[in-house]
């Protein structure tokens, strides 16, 4: 019998994907085909003529996540899933996986057990080539840049100003800070550079955000690289990039389609990570979602904290999406955990650790259905060695709060395991009205929009700017980037920047180290506490247990 995710996926029934997409009204001449089970939509289905948000759209997120693991992928599946057996047509919207994690320490992106988009193995590896046209696109106005530089610099650009890296979709520690164009003067001008990791680039978070293809090419011109030495800003389109940069995204700009293993349809498209950038897969896949089905059930990365709240203050608030109802998923473990259990001590029963840990579900909660004001019910992803009386603990906990609790077993059952909760969200969606509030208004200076968050959102006290960071925000302003919105940069594993001070903190200073304005995805990044742009291996990297044999049957991916 199979046992883990990846065997589970191996032995699907697969349908060729122009049967999934005819479940959708799709024909077969508005799919480019990537073999038999993933395509890319033409242009005509994400078509943004009529932009009305035709159906509902639930939005999944998470408590603060652990090394344990929440489920929150596995657990939008298996809603999609659920309200397709319900009657209803539901379409699942996804990020793309990102090498580095698949091959680092988290593992794939694809959902788990029984409740799993298909093709597993190549939707976490290279998929149909998304993230390598980001980072080539990303590479070329790197290249441009330098080679201007190197060719006279006519645009006077002060070498010490350029803000645009290189990127790389893996981890990499080596390469965030590095010098270029050594070895002598045909080799370029030496310069400091460095690497962030594709799904954390300017050109990812553009290629989720824009509306159509005309705003991509219009985002791609208006990337500050950089600064003249009269202190003016130098963009892409300054460079004359823009239309490049568009030709090589032509057709990663497409959503990707693929299905669950209960062959109902998940689009796939755009990875930006929720803790360096803003979470969410794209604005045109999460249309054309809604667009095709009745219900889209789409994911914001890490906890409520972190993509919930980017997905609310920054791509619903650039593309007008409303999500009608939210699911909050948690498990017995990461409360266990939040309470202050280790890892290796998760399998025993601890009722005390939960009483202890509820109060980091309880914040998430607050932020999606006060803060934000999204209708929302908690699913508590079940585990094997979840005890009864844990589990009848945590719904008792969350009752007393007044909040909804149901319980799935998604990985296990797959839709079916996850019907009572996917009645719960029909119910929230039909019956209540979801006012989506974002936090801070567009007038606010970037310093209150930064401090909004940490306050409303976080729960901490305050901020505390440094010097560099003071100095580039006021800048931004000057320039005319008052409106744009903050996509704070902070560690996913606690409320706070700092993972010492646990995971659910009372009255922290949130340490503010610097700032980047990304002028083509419209948002001004802020970086927090240790926070890095480039992640690491860990020490035992999840690459060492990945293997493909001779037949070319991989094994260890997840």
């Amino acid at each position: 019998m199979a046992n883990t995710d990846i065997e589970i996926a191996q032995r699907a029934n697969m349908l060729p994907i122009e049967e999934v997409a005819n479940r959708l009204t799709i024909q077969s001449e508005q799919l480019e085909l990537y073999g038999k089970y993933k395509a890319k939509l033409a242009d005509d289905v994400i078509d943004p003529s009529n932009d009305d948000q035709d159906g509902k759209l639930i939005l999944v997120s998470a408590i603060t996540p652990t090394p344990a693991g929440e489920g929150k992928t596995t657990t939008t599946v298996g809603l999609g899933d659920a309200l397709n057996q319900l009657g209803k047509k539901a379409v699942i919207a996804l990020r793309e996986p990102s090498l580095g994690p698949v091959f680092g320490m988290k593992g794939g992106a694809a959902g788990g057990g029984h409740s799993q988009a298909v093709p597993m193995e190549e939707i976490n590896l290279h998929f149909t080539g998304d993230m390598h046209a980001i980072g080539a696109a990303n590479n070329l106005l790197a290249a441009l840049i330098d080679n201007h530089i190197y060719q006279g610099n006519e645009l006077s650009i002060d070498p010490k100003t350029i803000t645009w890296k290189r990127c790389l979709d893996m981890n990499d520690r080596q390469l965030r800070n590095i010098v270029s164009g050594l070895q002598g003067s045909t080799n370029g001008v030496p310069r400091e550079d460095g690497f962030d990791i594709t799904v954390a680039s300017e050109i990812m978070a553009i290629l989720c955000l824009a509306s159509d293809r005309g705003d991509l090419k219009k985002r791609l011109q208006e990337i500050v690289i950089g600064f003249t030495y009269e202190k003016k800003a130098v963009t892409a389109g300054d460079l004359k990039a823009e239309g490049a940069l568009a030709t090589i995204l032509k057709d990663a700009f497409n959503p990707n389609l693929v299905q669950t293993l209960e062959n109902n349809p998940v689009i796939i498209h755009g990875g930006p990570f929720a803790n360096i950038a803003h979470g969410c897969n794209s604005v045109i896949a999460t249309k054309a979602a809604l667009k095709l089905g009745d219900y889209a059930v789409t994911e914001a990365g890490f906890g409520a904290d972190l993509g919930a709240e980017k997905f609310v203050n920054i791509k619903c608030r650039q593309s007008g999406l409303r999500p009608s109802a939210g699911v909050l998923v948690a498990t017995v473990r990461a409360l266990k955990m939040h309470g202050g259990v280790k890892k290796e001590d998760l399998a025993e029963e601890n009722l005390g650790a939960i009483e202890k840990g509820i109060a980091n579900l309880k914040r998430h909660f607050n932020n999606m259905q006060e803060v934000y004001r999204i209708p929302t019910v908690v699913s508590i992803n079940q585990f094997p060695t979840d005890t009864e009386e844990e589990l009848a603990l945590v719904q008792s906990l969350c009752e007393q709060a007044g909040i909804q609790a149901i319980r799935s077993t998604g990985w296990r059952d797959g839709g079916k395991g996850v019907i009572n909760l996917a009645k719960a969200v029909v119910n929230l969606s039909e019956e209540q009205e979801s006012t989506v509030t974002f936090t801070y208004n567009d007038d606010e200076s970037l310093e209150e929009k930064v401090k909004a968050v940490v306050t409303t959102v976080y729960r901490g006290s305050g901020i505390q700017l440094s010097k560099k960071a003071k100095t580039k925000l006021r800048e931004y302003e000057q320039l005319g980037y008052i409106q744009l919105p903050v996509c704070i940069a902070k560690t996913q594993y606690s409320f706070s920047d700092d993972i010492n001070l646990g995971s659910t903190p009372e009255a922290f200073t949130v340490q503010v180290r610097d700032v980047k304005l990304n002028s083509g995805s419209r948002f001004i990044v802020v970086v927090t506490g240790a926070i890095l742009t480039m992640p690491g291996l860990p020490k035992k990297p999840a690459a060492e247990n990945i293997d493909v044999d001779e037949k070319g049957v991989i094994s260890g991916l997840f």
